[in-house]
């Protein structure tokens, strides 16, 4: 089997993820690490860290995307079975094993999504940002899987003739490839399962600004995904206002809701912040939509 990292910029928090990745209980013999660089600019260091491990390869792909280095790294692939974590994720030690397991054990299911276990940097010291990435932003894995399919890059396993079958990800979109993808999955009739045991780690973006851009990330993927290729006036703008109008009115009472009733939120100050937080990122999603379609330009890449 196969697992495929997609890296841009990021060596230090790479070399802790394929350190995880050579202490699976998983034979190393029967599996490889596929390390697909996306033009990072200090791509020598990167392939001097992948040259270190037995069982690690790098491809590179210059377009820019997660995607189109995700699909990079599936042409290189060996394996039947497809894994996909991220640099900034720390598997489990029992992560393959599980992932593998859940699979094979299921015959009919065409893609496993694994639990992604945020944690804090400093938990001594747990700051605002902590929090909201935490419990408000976070990642929703088995919600999103069992509603409507969407999968998550940072902890997917699929076999390989599924991908033959409904194609790879999207690599014109910046964000959101993973969850069409999954939708596709399901489209087809696949199963999907999500297992809790298969878990990664993942840390917490302990910055407003590290969490304005994930969200300016995202936001530009579902507008790439939904209204940028669109040709007809009527329904391009029909979507966008769809898009807005979710983003602020049916997203966000949830996530305030969230911020006043959550135990781990309290006290009120807190709480008042997070919600101003939550209040925020939503305008900033909404911003993004409006600006690449009434200004233009690209959506984000990180």
């Amino acid at each position: 089997m196969s697992v495929i990292i997609p890296v841009y910029q990021d060596r230090e928090r790479l070399e802790i993820c394929l350190d995880h990745l050579g202490r699976q209980s998983y034979p190393e013999n029967r599996y490889e690490v596929i390390v697909a660089d996306n033009g990072s600019d200090n791509y020598d260091s990167i392939e001097a860290l992948v040259e270190q491990y037995d069982n690690v390869r790098i491809v590179q792909e210059l377009s820019p995307g997660s995607y189109a280095a995700r699909n990079k790294g599936i042409e290189a692939a060996q394996g039947e079975i497809l894994a996909f974590t991220d640099a900034d994720c720390q598997p489990s030690p029992t992560w393959i094993e599980m992932g593998v397991k859940h699979l094979v054990n299921n015959p009919d299911c065409g893609a496993v999504g694994g639990r992604i276990e945020m944690f804090y940097a400093n938990p001594e010291n747990v700051t605002i940002p902590d929090l909201f990435d935490r419990v408000i932003f976070g990642f929703p894995y088995q919600e999103m899987l069992e509603g409507y399919g969407g999968m998550i890059t940072a902890n997917l396993f699929t076999r390989r003739a599924v991908i033959d079958d409904i194609g790879p990800f999207l690599a014109r979109i910046k964000s959101f490839g993973d969850q069409e993808w999954g939708m596709r999955v399901r489209a087809a009739g696949y199963g999907q399962i999500y297992a809790d045991d298969a878990w990664v780690g993942h840390p917490v973006r302990g910055s407003v600004a590290g969490i304005a851009r994930k969200k300016i990330r995202c936001s530009g993927g579902v507008y790439d995904l939904y209204v940028r290729e669109e040709t007809s006036w009527f329904v391009r703008y029909r979507r966008l206002a769809r898009l807005i109008f979710e983003e602020l009115f049916i997203q966000s009472p949830p996530q305030l809701v969230t911020a006043f009733t959550d135990p781990r939120l309290a006290p009120l100050t807190t709480r008042l912040q997070i919600a101003g937080m939550v209040v925020m990122m939503q305008g900033l999603s909404a911003w993004e939509k409006l600006r690449l379609n009434f200004v233009g330009g690209s959506a984000e890449r990180l």
